[in-house]
């Protein structure tokens, strides 16, 4: 076993008495504290000794895999973490993957030759990186999932992400609020839509959404007129906004000819566009849409009361959690402490869960008091 390896799992047997909770600075220690496998505790315990945890120099190679550049955040995600990383003194290596399974796994292997102490991994599958993330493992690699859950695989230290469930809740809240704001009592005709399948976060937006519209579906408040409300009916292959935009046609075609739909719970801000200019081109009135993202034409949209909401997860301060864990790292004190963590099939993966936050009109500018680039937005 490597180096690295063998010092990772003597300062995560020693932490496990500490008060760091669930972490540790080599990975088999995390996943060891993470996981029921008492095989592994057994082995772990047999193997550990004592030693310091592995730091690495100021200087090196951080890889950052983005899934692709097709929406707002992941755009400015490649730009602050090219601009940050070499303003905290290292070298960046940040590609994407246009939303290929295969090139992301190519593109993850090129950084571990290239000598990454460290790979942030935005996957575009959660689930079918497991094999080179076992490589990154083995060369003695840090693995931090961003945004999206790492599924599958014990190759990974961590996952620093917004509140997927409850950013879910928080839209099926927020078009709630706006459905009663703009439409007045009940019943409402609604539809749903959910992310791309193959993204981890969206099977939880859509059932935080659903642990809230729930209640209201079964009471008859609202109803789902297509009677689409399992996540694989509603789900948008590859969070494609023309594939959005092709369903609510035929959804309006096929069941709102002599119907006004009310609302449309949409999980991010280009399938609210989307679903927007559907039902403007059907003649309909605009429905109460929610969002996420606060992508900067939603921002405009909800400033002008077309788009009720959005939810904001700020990409600096993702970015900024995820610099701030690896300099942990560079200076040899393995993950920080984190109470939370989630299960990915495989072990317990320590979670670094930031707050989403609604937006609507009202509060907009509230919420980006400290964005001026979105401020300028609000006029």
């Amino acid at each position: 076993m490597k180096k690295r390896t063998l010092l990772s799992m003597a300062m995560a047997a020693t932490m496990m008495m500490s008060t760091f909770v669930g972490c540790g600075g080599g990975r088999e220690g995390a996943g060891d504290a993470a996981s029921t496998d008492t095989s592994a505790s057994t082995e772990q315990t047999a193997e550990a000794t004592t030693g310091e945890l592995p730091g690495f120099e100021k200087g090196a190679t951080i890889g950052i895999s983005l899934p692709w550049l097709g929406t707002q955040n992941w755009k400015e995600a490649e730009e602050m973490f090219t601009e940050q990383l070499e303003a905290a003194g290292y070298t960046p290596l940040v590609q994407a993957a246009d939303n290929k399974v295969t090139q992301q796994q190519q593109q993850i292997e090129s950084m571990i030759e290239n000598g990454a102490k460290v790979i942030v991994v935005g996957p575009v599958d959660g689930s079918q990186l497991g094999s080179v993330l076992e490589q990154a493992k083995e060369a003695g690699v840090y693995v931090i999932g961003y945004d999206r859950l790492l599924e599958n695989t014990t190759g990974v230290d961590g996952v620093v992400q917004f509140g997927s469930v409850k950013t879910g809740e928080l839209q099926a809240q927020a078009l709630l609020d706006g459905l009663k704001e703009k439409k007045g009592e009940g019943p409402y005709n609604i539809e749903l839509f959910g992310g791309g399948p193959a993204d981890p976060n969206a099977p939880n937006f859509f059932k935080g959404a659903m642990s809230v519209l729930q209640p209201y579906i079964d009471d008859g408040t609202v109803t789902i007129v297509s009677g689409q409300t399992d996540f694989t009916e509603c789900a948008t292959v590859d969070w494609d906004n023309s594939k959005a935009q092709a369903r609510m046609d035929t959804l309006l075609s096929g069941f709102y000819s002599d119907k006004e739909i009310d609302g449309v719970l949409c999980p991010n801000d280009g399938i609210a566009r989307a679903c927007i200019t559907a039902c403007e081109n059907a003649g309909q009135d605009i429905p109460v849409v929610s969002g996420l993202d606060a992508e900067n034409e939603s921002v405009e949209w909800v400033w002008a009361g077309k788009q009720y909401s959005t939810v904001a997860k700020p990409t600096e301060d993702l970015v900024a959690k995820t610099i701030e864990i690896i300099d942990s790292l560079q200076a040899g004190n393995g993950m920080p402490a984190t109470d939370v963590t989630a299960n990915n099939g495989v072990i317990d993966v320590p979670v670094y869960e930031l707050p989403p936050v609604v937006v609507t009109k009202e509060n907009a500018k509230e919420v980006f008091a400290n964005d001026p680039s979105r401020l300028e937005l609000l006029k």
